[in-house]
């Protein structure tokens, strides 16, 4: 029952607060949400992942040049879970939740930047604005 409230609530201040994004579509499947968080790269190198530098913590493969984000844990509770669409500040696209991040991390995405591993550095970490796509579905069983 908790959580039935609570997600009520959420829903009505995620009609009061301001996005990033620049205009929300009416007729689209997700309710999106926002959030500042702290962003960084990373690359398929065994350098910078754990195990297969091609294959994410959900099992799926990486492929350069597709747009994907790992979160932090805490980020997978707030909804950002496997598949989750993703606008990232300062970046053209939709990107698709991939990837998770180790514990220590909290509030903070790494963008999937292929095998460039200068464009990684050149990006360096940030704090971004990102907005989120909430399936409405989840909201309309409650």
């Amino acid at each position: 029952m908790l959580y039935i409230y609570f997600m009520r609530i959420r829903f009505l201040l995620l009609l009061m607060v301001f996005s990033c994004a620049e205009e929300q579509n009416e007729d689209s499947e997700y309710i999106w949400d926002s959030v500042v968080v702290t962003a960084s790269a990373y690359n398929s190198t065994v350098r910078q992942t754990s195990g297969n530098p091609n294959i994410t913590a959900f099992g799926d493969s990486l492929k350069p040049g597709r747009k994907y984000i790992a979160v932090s844990r805490d980020l997978l509770r707030k909804g950002l879970k496997h598949n989750t669409p993703v606008i990232i500040e300062g970046f053209e696209g939709i990107y698709l939740v991939k990837d998770k991040m180790h514990r220590r991390w909290r509030n903070h995405i790494d963008i999937y930047m292929g095998e460039d591993i200068e464009a990684a550095k050149a990006w360096g970490r940030r704090k971004v604005c990102i907005d989120f796509g909430l399936p409405k579905e989840e909201f309309s069983h409650q």
